[in-house]
This record gives structure tokens, C-alpha cells and sequence, in this order.
């Protein structure tokens, strides 16, 4: 985990050659599902917030990084094995999914975002999220065998497109 916190490419291409690394994956992202949570619960039970919106403003970050991964894996894998796929590239669904999984290793930071003052904790928070976005770019350049111009590129279109997707689910009517 500390190396691909410290953005190490060959870290990746390991992950990326062991099929068995899914399970470390999914811990790591689930640990920071858990340290994600714990964050927002203090920030916010600190703040006064009321106990519904706190349970599910807890529930939503829980399940953020999650979301992100998953949907952020697979459009991430489709945009970059088709669109911007290389002479090189050969992958599978599954390599981008352990490589990312580790990329958010940095995300581990974000339960010191319950520091004090507000300032500091925002100002980890922030970092934390570049350092998963940066990680993430890096997962992906190793995953799909790209220069860092073509996973920059596949990461702001699955990013773009993941937005999109969450944002049509968000105001879609209700159907009773």
C-alpha cells in the first residue's frame, strides 16, 4: 500500500500481474469507505447536524469511494481499451479493477479530515482527494499499458461520463 501511495509504477504493474491481489484491493477500498465515514460522522454529529441528514450524509460517503471505483473502473476500462486504446494496450476489466482499487490507498488520509480547525481538516481532505486522482491516473496509465497524456485523457472522459451517469440518476423521477 505504500508504494502505491507513493505512486510507484511498478507497484501497479504487480498488482495489475496478480490476479489475487483483488481481495487487497477491495480492503483497501473498503478501508477508506471506513475511514470516509468516520469522518463525515464527526465532522458532522460535531456540527450539530440533526440525526437523519447525518445518517444518510454518512451513508453517501460510505458508499462514495465505492461507487467511484467500480463505475469509475469500468468506464475507465471501456473508454480506454476502445477509444483511446494503444498499439500496446492489452487488459482486461479486472487488471484496472486491482490497480485502481490500490490508487485509493491515499484516500486513507481523509479520517484526518476530523482534525481541528475546519481549515486543516478541509486542506487534507483536499489533498487526499488529489493524491487518489493522481494515483488513480497512475493505476491506469499501468493497467492499460498508456502514456500519461492517453490515461489523463481516459480518466477525464470516464470521470466526465460518470458524472453524468450519477447526475441522471440524481434527478430522475421517481417512478410511484
Amino acid at each position: 500500500m505504500l508504494r502505491a501511495a507513493r505512486l510507484q509504477a511498478d507497484t501497479y504493474e504487480e498488482v495489475e500481474a496478480d490476479k489475487s491481489s483483488i481481495g487487497q484491493a477491495t480492503g483497501i477500498v473498503f478501508m477508506a469507505c471506513a475511514a470516509i465515514g468516520a469522518a463525515r460522522y464527526f465532522q458532522s454529529s460535531g456540527a450539530g447536524v440533526p440525526v437523519n441528514p447525518l445518517v444518510l450524509q454518512v451513508v453517501l460517503s460510505i458508499l462514495e469511494p465505492l461507487v467511484l471505483w467500480i463505475g469509475g473502473s469500468a468506464l475507465s476500462f471501456m473508454v480506454g481499451a476502445t477509444f483511446f486504446r494503444g498499439p500496446e494496450t492489452e487488459t482486461d476489466f479486472m487488471e484496472v479493477l486491482r490497480t485502481t482499487g490500490f490508487a485509493f490507498t491515499p484516500a486513507l488520509l481523509r479520517i484526518f479530515a476530523i482534525l481541528p480547525p475546519p481549515a486543516l481538516g478541509l486542506g487534507i481532505d483536499l489533498v487526499a482527494r488529489a493524491w487518489v486522482f493522481v494515483a488513480v491516473v497512475v493505476a491506469i496509465r499501468q493497467a492499460l499499458d498508456f502514456t500519461t497524456a492517453r490515461a489523463v485523457g481516459t480518466f477525464g472522459v470516464a470521470s466526465l461520463l460518470l458524472w453524468l451517469i450519477l447526475w441522471g440518476l440524481s434527478v430522475a423521477p421517481v417512478p410511484f
